[in-house]
């Protein structure tokens, strides 16, 4: 059920070329670089490259027309990604789009000159990335994913949906998501505004996951936030599962984790993201340089609730939260 938008504040959709410049260069076949973080069978996966697509094709560009784009998926780490960014880079993009830090990461260490654009990226300037969102500098840009000021957020939801939660943690993997400690720094600092004591949970296996979780379902009144991270997305069916076996309310800052079973999910609209970053392709396939687009922060966020995952954990959905969600899985 959707019932919100945010407005999107991205500029101007096109370059302003002649027609039969832009013509001519909408003829020539170009080659896009795809680098995502997550494997080809992810629903969220299809649904962004299908946004990605369809946007690109409003400004004139088309698979087996006069674009070519070649994927690579699955790098959620620092290892794979590495080894897909060099694929690609020998098969001489135009421009690579990519999705998630290690990606990034990995592309910003391998060209100086390839033109990237990125997504599902948090602080990129703190990362090093780019030198700043006004101004990237060098061959990046792109759409930032979430900032530190999320992670109050989803304290105030999780909060809202579970009154009885008093002690909450912050689930992550320091190695794939470094930048978690600044939502973790935000959610400690507001934790005293909601009566609630909040501790951080490091992991970096199954076997790590399993044991932090039993921990906390010993403990009255706890709950569980989990990071945005890439380790958390591939165990996240492990901790969905954990989580209703041990009747933790969890709340997920990863997509796809509400249908999965999550009970709360609260997170930027990626597929939103990757309709704007067709816009930039468009203008570098144009012209235009990486350095002179500015690095576009999140305007629309998305709310799913599992009512079935609620009713299992004995919670009772506010009726005022359902009423803001924009989607509820009955």
């Amino acid at each position: 059920m959707k019932r919100r938008e945010f407005l999107s504040v991205l500029g101007s959709a096109a370059v302003a070329l002649p027609l039969d410049a832009r013509a001519q260069q909408a003829n020539r076949v170009r080659r896009i670089g795809w680098l995502d973080l997550f494997p080809e069978d992810d629903p969220g996966a299809q649904a962004r490259k299908t946004a990605f697509l369809r946007e690109i094709e409003k400004l004139g560009w088309a698979a087996g027309r006069n674009l070519d784009v070649a994927y690579r998926w699955g790098a959620f780490d620092v290892a794979r990604a590495r080894a897909a960014a060099a694929e690609l880079l020998s098969l001489s993009p135009d421009v690579v789009m990519s999705g998630g830090t290690p990606g990034a990461l990995a592309l910003q260490q391998a060209t100086r000159t390839v033109p990237i654009v990125f997504a599902i990226v948090s602080e990129p300037v703190i990362q090093g990335i780019v030198a700043s969102l006004a101004q990237p500098g060098g061959n990046l840009t792109g759409f930032s994913y979430m900032e530190p000021s999320i992670g109050p957020k989803w304290l105030e939801l999780l909060k809202e949906i579970a009154p009885h939660v008093t002690r909450i943690a912050l689930m992550f993997n320091p190695d794939s998501s470094p930048y978690s400690q600044l939502y973790y720094k935000a959610i400690e600092t507001a934790g005293p505004r909601f009566g609630v004591q909040t501790i951080t949970a490091e992991v970096r296996a199954a076997t790590e996951i399993e044991q932090a979780v039993a921990t906390l379902g010993r403990e009255r009144g706890s709950g569980l936030i989990l990071s945005p991270d890439s380790f958390i997305y591939t165990n996240r069916k492990l901790i969905i599962d954990l989580a209703e076996r041990h009747r933790l309310p969890a709340i997920f800052g990863i997509p796809s984790t509400a249908a999965d079973g999550g009970l709360i999910y609260y997170c930027v609209d990626i597929v939103e993201s990757y309709r704007q970053a067709a816009v930039y392709v468009d203008r570098i396939l144009r012209g235009e340089k990486p350095a002179g687009l500015p690095v576009q922060q999140p305007t629309k966020f998305s709310l799913t609730i599992n009512s079935v995952t609620a009713r299992s954990l004995g919670i009772a959905v506010p009726p005022t939260l359902l009423a803001r969600a924009d989607d509820v899985i009955e």
